[in-house]
Parts: C-alpha cells; sequence; structure tokens
C-alpha cells in the first residue's frame, strides 16, 4: 500500500486565513488516520509579493493550532534548479516549448478571439508541429515556457469530495509553467514538488478544480503518479461571499491574540464541511480517530462568529484549572500572579468564553478595581452601610475560608435584617467592580483578607 503523505502549501503573501487552516486541519487529520506523514511547504514563487512576516506568521499559526508537521517547512524558491532541471527535460521530450509572444500580441489575439465570439485560449503560435514553420524569433524578447497541452480527449479524475470529475482538453489551453524570468508557475511547481515529495492525497479548496486538468495533464507528461484529489467547498462569510486573505478573512493568529483555544479552532474548523454524526465537541485526538476522509460535505459552509465562540466556551469549561491557569498567563501581559491563580479560574471560567475575558477577571484579584458610579449608586444606599461595617468587623477575626466567610454573611443579615442580594451585591461591586460575581463567598477568599477590608472601607 503506497504511504499516506499530504501536505498544506500556504503562499506567504499574508496571514493563514481560516481556509487554509481548514484544509490544513484535514490534510493532517488525514495523514495521521493512516499512520502517514505531513508536510508544509511554503510557496513563495510570488517574489513580489511574498515577506519573510507572513512565513512567521504561518508557522506560528500552524505550531498554535498544533498541526506538527513531519517535514518541512520547504520553500520553492530554494528548488528553482529543480524545476529547471525538469523544464529542461521537458523541452526536450516535446511537451514544452518556449513562447515568444508578448503581452501586447496576446491582447491583440484574445481581442480578436472575442471579435469572432471565441472562447479566449492561446493560439498555439509558438507551439512546433510537423510540417509548421515557426514564426521568426523576435530581438530582445525573452520567452517564456509553454507546456504542450494535448489537443483534444478528456482528463477525468475521482474526487474525494465532489466525486467524478470531467473537463475536455479543448477548454484548456497551454499553460505558462515557466515565466521570462525564469521562475515556473504555480500549476507546474506544485506538480513537480508533490511529485518529489510523494504525496499521495492533496486536499485544498474547490477554486483549484479549474487546475486540476493542467496539473493531471503536466503529471502524465512527466511519467509521475497521479495523488488523489479532494476539493473542499469554500466558507462562506457573513455577508455571503467566500472568505479569503483580500476579502475580510481573519487571521488565524487573530483568534489566538483575541483568547480562543486551539483545540476550539480545530473543532470549529473541522465541522466546517466535516461531520461525525452528531458529535459537536470533541478534540484533535478524536478527530483524528473519525478522520478517514469520508463524510465531507459538497456545499459551501457559513462562518459563525457565535458559534465558534460557543465551542470556545465548551473548551475551556472542560480544561482543568491548572492547564488553564497556564493558558491565561499570555493574556496578562506580565501581571505577576500567584497560587491563587488556578482556584480564580476555576471559580470563574464557567463564566467566560475566552481566556481574554477571564484575565479580565483574575486581574480584578491582583490590581486596584474601579466600580461603576452607577453600580454604587443603586447598590451601595444609606441603608446597608451599616451592615457593611458589621461584616468588615467581622471578616477581620474569622477564619479565613469560604465557610467562616458564609457564616459571617448570615450573621450579619440575620442582625440587620437583610436578604442575601442586599449585602451581597454591594459587596461584589466594592470588591470586584461589578454586581455579578461567583459565589460571593468564594470570591471573597480567593480575594485575600487584607484586600477585602481595604476596598469595602473605600466605599
Amino acid at each position: 500500500m503506497t504511504k499516506i503523505r499530504t501536505r498544506i502549501a500556504p503562499s506567504p503573501t499574508g496571514f493563514l486565513h481560516l481556509g487554509t487552516a481548514r484544509t490544513a486541519l484535514y490534510s493532517w487529520a488525514y495523514a495521521r488516520h493512516y499512520g502517514g506523514e505531513f508536510v508544509l511547504r511554503i510557496e513563495d514563487t510570488d517574489v513580489a509579493r511574498s515577506t519573510q512576516d507572513s512565513v512567521d506568521q504561518i508557522l506560528h499559526s500552524m505550531h498554535w493550532l498544533g498541526l506538527a508537521y513531519d517535514e518541512g517547512p520547504v520553500y520553492q524558491m530554494q528548488r528553482l534548479q529543480r524545476y529547471q532541471a525538469v523544464i529542461d527535460q521537458m523541452l526536450a521530450a516535446g511537451t514544452a516549448y518556449r513562447c515568444y509572444c508578448t503581452p501586447e500580441d496576446l491582447e491583440a489575439m484574445k481581442a480578436a478571439q472575442e471579435a469572432r465570439g471565441e472562447k479566449r485560449l492561446y493560439d498555439r503560435t509558438w507551439r512546433p508541429a510537423p510540417g509548421k514553420v515557426l514564426p521568426p524569433i523576435p530581438e530582445g524578447v525573452k520567452p517564456v515556457i509553454r507546456f504542450a497541452n494535448p489537443v483534444d480527449g478528456v482528463v477525468s479524475w475521482d474526487d474525494l469530495v465532489k466525486g467524478p470529475i470531467s473537463i475536455s482538453n479543448t477548454e484548456i489551453d497551454d499553460l505558462i509553467i515557466q515565466r521570462a524570468d525564469g521562475v515556473p508557475t504555480y500549476n507546474f511547481a506544485v506538480v513537480v514538488d508533490d511529485w518529489d515529495m510523494a504525496i499521495s492525497h492533496v486536499f485544498r479548496g474547490d477554486e483549484h478544480i479549474n487546475n486540476t486538468p493542467w496539473q493531471i495533464n503536466i503529471y502524465r507528461a512527466l511519467g509521475a503518479a497521479l495523488p488523489q484529489f479532494g476539493h473542499l467547498p469554500v466558507i462562506l462569510g457573513d455577508d455571503g461571499q467566500k472568505l479569503s486573505k483580500r476579502r475580510g478573512a481573519v487571521a488565524v493568529s487573530n483568534y489566538d491574540e483575541a483568547g480562543y483555544l486551539p483545540e476550539a479552532m480545530n473543532n470549529y474548523l473541522a465541522r466546517l464541511g466535516w461531520s461525525h454524526g452528531d458529535d459537536e465537541i470533541f478534540s484533535l485526538e478524536q478527530m483524528v480517530q473519525w478522520f478517514d476522509g469520508t463524510h465531507l460535505s459538497k456545499s459551501p459552509a457559513q462562518w459563525d462568529a457565535a458559534k465558534l465562540l460557543w465551542v470556545n466556551a465548551q473548551h475551556l469549561k472542560a480544561m482543568p484549572d491548572g492547564e488553564l491557569a497556564q493558558r491565561v498567563q499570555p493574556h496578562l501581559k506580565g501581571l505577576v500572579t500567584d497560587e491563587r491563580l488556578i482556584g480564580i479560574c476555576g471559580l470563574f471560567k464557567d463564566r467566560c468564553d475566552t481566556l481574554v475575558a477571564l484575565a479580565g477577571w483574575v486581574r480584578a484579584f491582583y490590581e486596584d478595581v474601579q466600580p461603576k458610579a452607577e453600580d454604587l449608586a443603586q447598590h451601595l444606599t444609606p441603608a446597608v452601610v451599616p451592615a457593611l461595617d458589621l461584616l468588615a468587623a467581622k471578616l477581620q477575626n474569622v477564619e479565613w475560608t469560604a465557610s467562616a466567610i458564609s457564616a459571617a454573611f448570615k450573621e450579619v443579615l440575620a442582625e440587620a435584617g437583610l436578604k442575601m442580594p442586599q449585602l451581597a451585591m454591594p459587596v461584589r461591586v466594592l470588591v470586584m467592580g461589578t454586581p455579578q460575581t461567583p459565589s460571593v463567598d468564594q470570591v471573597l477568599f480567593l480575594c485575600g483578607r487584607e484586600k477585602v477590608l481595604s476596598r469595602i472601607a473605600k466605599r
């Protein structure tokens, strides 16, 4: 059996966007499911737009998502000699040829075709053929290299997602495979790369379907084994248009900064085009176990920010408190914490949907709080002030445990003739800066006696 080898091949002309992240996830999970290998390739032949910052962000995003690659990153611009060797081989075999048409020639050609109502295709002026006399080579024009695409027949493949697909060779022309500056074009370089890297399965967005016939024909011209192709439907944004780098797709790294968990992002991305029964919340390990290349949707997926937030909240709540304390640290921006952090995370995680939200609660235990004037006016009434003084006096000397703090509250309520919300709300406002918190005795216990008494006194 052929070893399963998949790849992800982003272009470093911007951030790793959500559609590419989903493709990476599917490719990685498929390889892991079958005990295969996953390769990262950086397709940097767009020299004018490729940047090191983009490369760094792609690598960071892959690391954050936990999609470890077994090989790479491989950079296309470091493989130019290999592409040239294959070009030379094809020129010698007659499966590629030099074309000296200028941009002006091509525009005139296409304008004439349009005027005749024909499809805009290269007319193969420079393609050698038996008995054909080629035009004289123009002075000062560097040629491009074109692939001699078959002129008839049909290109067919059984797509892993879409099923059987066929495209007539009359619909496609002789593709440029090397530009005049010697840099290969996408459709050529990707074939040589996947061939050299023994890629067995190619998952990618369905915008590449029109490229696949050219690529299959190049594989055949090289005598190379074809990989299996799976073209994934697009992800649509809120406006119903495709998410893309050029159309408002948010970088994967932005979700890291916004306090999302990679476990949740992988979970949500997985469900955008694939399902395992009715399972909504699952781990990366479970996905690997289940992801065998079936149950991939043929229909576009709709990005739903609210659903992602819900999925993130589920993963956050399920995370052990100690691990959550480690995860929230980068969002505390240098705040010095102590052993209480684990307990704080455990107490507040049910109220949070992101690590940033959790970090906001954590800061209230270590930094000064500023209650809103309206909260003070609403909850800190003259009638409750004596009860606050009485509570503060009792809290001076009780054993500092949640149960002892709770008992002190009950004593004050009985003596003052108040109900719990009448006392707990102003205490929360003074101590935490908000009237809504989890159990007030747990909050005060974690805040610490000195800080609690100081904040109650500052009213």
